[in-house]
């Protein structure tokens, strides 16, 4: 009779231990099946006896069950072979002679399902079941359990469970559900679809215009890239979004496209360069831009990029250096970086710079020069200037097809990029050149 008892404990301890195996998500019932007592229905020596029954809670991979083995005999009483809850049979018990029958497994699917199942043949306890949260809330694992908690999938989605006690805490949490974060961008209510034309910002105290272009495959429903296009010298927003080459490229993508409104200067309207050609802050003017657009569409805010004409791609050459931690990529055409502010050009970061020229350009001399109060220090001065702001190694690639050469081992992993046009005048950029590049280019 002593061995008999110790027996029995030793059954009844080894089910206390898997009545905590439980994986988070969707709970089963939880409630062992007929199975009462170790023991029960068995005698020692006799044959398998009608220990735990099949448990109806747990996943797929089943609850815990009885052993075949009963207390005190070569296949005796201890419960029958459990099927744990489970529609996999054999993992809620083994066939071997064990002291009061070893526990199955506890049910771990994937993604927070919970296999829940009872303990079979070792007293009949119910497992605590874990509650499937919408969204991976993990279920509390039962005592002596290994921890529960829903499994966190690609985002901020699921909490995960409370350990049991004397448990591991929580495992992997589950997928992401309900109120879990993205990570991207998120549309503004209301705005899916803003309406096209004049747009007004502040800036300061100063009330500053763009023109804003809403593609028909522009829907709204997740964030799209921003391109912001600047006029050339003596233009506006509204001559601009009629005349670039951008929108023929981008709009089939559904990219939202903003004209800033160049304020007038003692040459037209135009833009601020330092030594010329307006006293505005239009650096600030351009991040109010961005900022005042998110608010009426869907932008992503990592996706946004500056192209410019003439001037106005002087005024990108002066964004690539001063707003680098809003634009992703910038692209000027028919400009160069300027002598009185090279030196100060200090972007937060790398950014990809890509540049078209023509070498017949009598309005901004491809070698360099004076224009008025601008000194452009020329097309290869500012193409290898940039490679060395950006830390680029290397020599650049041949010029190919489109006249393009390429420092492409950089930092920051992007590139610096100088098209040239033989024989090519005072030109706007190639966007079917140059967009598939910048796209490929985030803020980090």
């Amino acid at each position: 009779m002593k061995k008999l008892d110790t027996l029995t404990e030793m059954a009844l301890l080894v089910g206390l231990a898997a009545w905590g195996m439980v994986a988070c998500g969707q709970s089963g019932s939880g409630i062992s099946g007929a199975g009462g007592s170790p023991g029960s229905g068995g005698k020692a020596g006799a044959n398998t006896g009608t220990g735990g029954g099949q448990s109806t809670g747990g996943a797929v991979s089943g609850g815990s069950g009885g052993s075949a083995s009963g207390v005190g005999g070569a296949k005796g009483s201890g419960g029958a072979q459990g099927l744990g809850g489970a529609t996999v049979p054999g993992l809620g018990g083994n066939t071997t002679t064990d002291t009061g029958g070893t526990h199955g497994t506890g049910a771990s699917a994937a993604g927070g399902m919970t296999g829940s199942g009872g303990v079979a043949g070792v007293g009949g306890s119910p497992s605590l079941g874990g509650s499937t949260g919408s969204g991976g809330s993990g279920g509390n694992a039962g005592v002596a359990g290994a921890g529960g908690g829903g499994k966190t999938g690609a985002n901020t989605g699921g909490t995960a469970g409370d350990a049991g006690v004397g448990g591991a805490s929580g495992g992997a949490t589950g997928t992401a559900g309900s109120g879990g974060t993205s990570g991207s961008a998120t549309c503004p209510a209301g705005a899916a679809k803003p309406s096209e034309g004049k747009k007004t910002v502040l800036v300061g105290s100063t009330s500053r215009t763009y023109y804003l272009h809403v593609p028909t495959k522009y829907d709204g429903t997740k964030p799209a890239p921003l391109v912001v296009d600047f006029h050339g010298l003596g233009g506006n927003g509204t001559s601009e979004a009629g005349s670039n080459p951008y929108k023929a490229v981008i709009d089939p993508e559904g990219v939202v496209s903003a004209y800033p409104d160049g304020a007038n200067g003692t040459n037209g309207t135009g833009w601020n360069l330092g030594p010329c050609c307006t006293s505005t802050d239009d650096v600030a003017f351009a991040k109010a831009l961005v900022q005042d657009v998110e608010k009426l569409a869907c932008i992503d805010p990592k996706r946004v990029y500056a192209v410019g004409y003439s001037l106005g791609g002087g005024m990108v050459h002066v964004l690539a250096c001063q707003a680098a931690d809003v634009f992703a990529a910038a692209s000027p055409a028919a400009a160069d970086l300027v002598k009185d502010n090279v030196d100060s050009c200090k972007p937060a970061r790398p950014i990809t710079v890509f540049t078209f020229r023509g070498t017949a350009d009598t309005s901004v001399p491809y070698d360099g020069g004076s224009i008025g109060s601008l000194t452009n220090i020329g097309a290869t001065a500012t193409f290898q200037k940039w490679a060395e702001i950006n830390q680029c190694t290397g020599s650049p690639s041949a010029g190919d097809s489109n006249g393009c050469s390429t420092y492409s081992s950089c930092a920051g992993g992007i590139q610096v990029t100088l098209c040239t046009k033989q024989g090519g005048g005072h030109d706007p950029g190639n966007a079917s050149v140059s967009w598939p590049v910048l796209k490929k280019y985030t803020l980090p």
